[in-house]
C-alpha cells in the first residue's frame, strides 16, 4: 500500500449535503488571503472545520432483531422517562428517553436507531435555544419520526439547537429503514432524543460518548446473545 493510500483511507467520505457550505467557506478563505494573508489561515482553518463537521464514516452496525443503537455521534446528555411529542402519536404517558447531544464538532449524520418502516414523520417549528437543555425537547425546532419494527414503535427526534439552523431528513414515511442507515442530519450542534417502549432499560450511562451506528443504547429483547454487524 502506497503513502498515498494510506493518507485516503484515513480521510472519512464527505457527505453531499455539506458540499456547498465547504465550498463557500473555501471561496471566502482566497478572499481573505486576498485581503490579508492571516484572515485567510483562519478561513482555511475555518474550511476544514467544515469539511470535518460534515464527515460521513462508514459505520459497522449490530443487527440482530432488538438492539436499539444511537442515532448520533456525541454524549449521552440525559436518560429520562418524558412524555413523547404528541405528534409522535406514542401516548400520553411518560416513555423512557435517551438523548444524544451533538456539539459542533461531531459528525452530524443522523442514523436509524433500529430496523423497520418509518410510520410517520413531523416537523414542528420553535426556537434555536441550548439542546443540552430539557426544555429544548418541547420548545426548540424538531423532526420526529416513528419507527415501527415487528414488536415495537421507536420515536426518534431531531432538535435544532444554539445554532442549528437547518434540521434535513432523508426518508419519507412509509420507507423501509435498516439500522445504521442514514435518514437525516442537523445544521450546526443539536440533539437527539430516541423514545423506548415502557419497560426499556438503558445499556449506557448519562456522559457516555456514542457513536451512530454502532453504541447499543438498549435491548428491546432484554437479553444480549451473539451479534451480528453490517457495515454501513
Amino acid at each position: 500500500m502506497s503513502i498515498l493510500d494510506s493518507i485516503q483511507r484515513q480521510i472519512p467520505p464527505i457527505h453531499k449535503e455539506g458540499y456547498p457550505f465547504i465550498g463557500g467557506f473555501a471561496l471566502a478563505s482566497l478572499v481573505l488571503f486576498w485581503l490579508w494573508s492571516p484572515l485567510g489561515w483562519i478561513g482555511t482553518i475555518l474550511t476544514v472545520w467544515c469539511a470535518l463537521f460534515f464527515r460521513d464514516p462508514v459505520r459497522v452496525t449490530p443487527v440482530r432483531e432488538g438492539l436499539v443503537v444511537s442515532p448520533a455521534d456525541g454524549r449521552v446528555s440525559m436518560i429520562t422517562m418524558a412524555l413523547p411529542p404528541a405528534e409522535l402519536g406514542l401516548g400520553d404517558r411518560p416513555l423512557p428517553r435517551i438523548s444524544v447531544f451533538m456539539s459542533v464538532f461531531n459528525c452530524h449524520v443522523n442514523r436509524a436507531p433500529v430496523a423497520g418502516r418509518v410510520d410517520r414523520i413531523a416537523y414542528r417549528p420553535g426556537l434555536f435555544i441550548n439542546a443540552e437543555l430539557d426544555k429544548a425537547s418541547e420548545d426548540n425546532e424538531r423532526n420526529s419520526l416513528v419507527i415501527t419494527t415487528p414488536t415495537a414503535r421507536i420515536g426518534v427526534v431531531q432538535i435544532a439547537g444554539l445554532v442549528a439552523k437547518r434540521i434535513v431528513c432523508f426518508v419519507k414515511e412509509g420507507q423501509a429503514i435498516g439500522a445504521g442507515e442514514r435518514f437525516g442530519l442537523i445544521r450546526f450542534g443539536s440533539r437527539l432524543d430516541v423514545y423506548l417502549p415502557q419497560g426499556t432499560k438503558a445499556l449506557v450511562s448519562e456522559g457516555q460518548t456514542a457513536i451512530a451506528g454502532e453504541t447499543i443504547l438498549a435491548d428491546l429483547a432484554g437479553e444480549d446473545p451473539s451479534r451480528a454487524y453490517r457495515a454501513n
